[in-house]
């Protein structure tokens, strides 16, 4: 019976998603953790300017994105994606603590922050708001 209930769970989370980290690692990490979790993980992109074409051409309904990424940081990421005409669900994420970055989180109240020692497809799902 608890199979059963967990399987049901993990297939009302689901969702596509774009991962944006510049570590190879984390990325097949991440894309693996939620693919197993039900999420369909529609893409990858290793910097900022990348994303911003992937999250164009591949519309996924979750961006998880780096907040240190080599060119532009995932901010300004999120912001230049808030003004597509299909906006995802914003999700940053890094190693760093959140303390470091708060400020900045408190200014856009939609995105969402989720430490990567602490990504699963349940964190995932709460901080996209499925």
């Amino acid at each position: 019976m608890r199979v059963r209930a967990l399987s049901a769970k993990v297939a009302r989370m689901g969702g596509t998603v774009l991962i944006v980290d510049d570590h190879a690692g984390f990325r097949a990490a991440a894309r693996a953790l939620l693919e197993a979790a039900g999420f369909d993980v529609v893409g990858e992109a290793v910097d900022g300017t990348s994303a911003l074409v992937e999250a164009e051409r591949l519309r996924p309904e979750i961006v998880l994105i780096d907040v240190q990424l080599p060119d532009l940081d995932g901010f300004a990421v999120a912001e230049r994606l808030r003004g597509t005409a299909t906006t995802p669900a914003i999700v940053l994420t890094s190693s760093r603590s959140v303390a470091s970055f708060r400020w900045r989180l408190t200014e856009h109240p939609g995105w969402s922050f989720i430490p990567k020692s602490k990504l699963s497809g349940e964190a995932l799902a709460a901080a996209a708001r499925l």
